[in-house]
C-alpha cells in the first residue's frame, strides 16, 4: 500500500492499494478511470522515492565536498577540520538514509534530522574557518592568502560536474512530480465536495531557459 498521512487538515490518512482508495476510515467507491489513476499515482510515487533519496544524499555530500576544499585552505588545523567535516558527512548521511527510503518519507523528520546533524557542528566549523582566515590576514601569511585567490576555482572544479549531474536528476524528479500532479488533478473522486489534492505543484518561470519548472 501507499499510505499518505498528515497532522493537520482533512482527510488525515489516505491508503492506495492497486487501484483501490481508502480515505480516513473507509474504502471508497471509484469509477474505472479513477481506479486506473490511483494505480498510476501509486506506481509513480513508488518510483520517485529512491530518486528523492539519492538527490538528498548527493546534495549533502556535494556541500561537504565544498566545505572540505574551504577547510584545506582556511583552517588553522586542516586535518582536524577535515575530520569534523567527514564525521558530519557520515552523521547526516545516516539520518538521510533513515528518513528518506524507497518506502518511507517524512518532511518533518527530514528537517529535524538535518537540523540535529548540523546544528551542533556547523557553528564550530565556521568558527574554525573564520579563525583561520583572520589568522592568515593578521600574520601576513602570504601563501595562504594566495591560495584564497584560487579557492573559488578549486571549489567549482571539485563540485560543478557533480552539481550539474544532480541538477539533471532533480529536473527529472520535478517532471515526475508534474506527472503525478496531473494524475491527481484528473481524479473525479471528491472528498466532502472537494478534490483530494494529493499533490500540489507550483510552476515558476525559469527565465534562463524560457521554460516553466516546479
Amino acid at each position: 500500500s501507499l499510505i499518505l498521512t498528515r497532522e493537520d487538515g482533512a482527510p488525515k490518512a489516505i491508503v492506495m492499494r492497486q487501484g483501490r482508495l481508502f480515505v480516513d476510515d473507509r474504502w471508497v467507491e471509484l469509477g474505472r478511470d479513477d481506479a486506473r489513476r490511483i494505480a498510476e499515482f501509486e506506481k509513480g510515487a513508488r518510483a520517485a522515492m529512491p530518486e528523492a533519496q539519492h538527490i538528498g544524499r548527493e546534495a549533502a555530500d556535494i556541500a561537504f565536498t565544498a566545505l572540505g576544499e574551504v577547510a584545506a585552505v582556511l583552517g588553522n588545523h586542516p586535518d582536524r577540520t577535515r575530520g569534523r567535516i567527514e564525521q558530519m558527512r557520515k552523521d547526516l548521511d545516516k539520518r538521510l538514509s533513515n528518513v528518506v527510503t524507497p518506502t518511507h518519507f517524512s518532511g518533518k523528520v527530514l528537517g529535524d534530522g538535518i537540523a540535529d546533524a548540523l546544528g551542533e557542528n556547523v557553528p564550530i566549523l565556521v568558527g574554525e574557518l573564520v579563525g583561520g582566515a583572520v589568522t592568515a590576514a593578521l600574520s601576513g601569511d602570504a601563501e595562504r592568502l594566495k591560495r584564497l585567490d584560487s579557492l573559488d576555482a578549486k571549489i567549482e572544479a571539485a563540485v560543478q560536474p557533480r552539481a550539474d549531474a544532480l541538477g539533471r536528476r532533480a529536473d527529472k524528479l520535478c517532471r515526475q512530480m508534474v506527472e503525478l500532479d496531473a494524475i491527481d488533478n484528473a481524479l473525479s473522486y471528491r472528498y466532502d465536495g472537494r478534490p483530494l489534492e494529493l499533490l500540489r505543484v507550483e510552476l515558476k518561470d525559469n527565465k534562463s531557459s524560457g521554460a516553466d519548472k516546479p
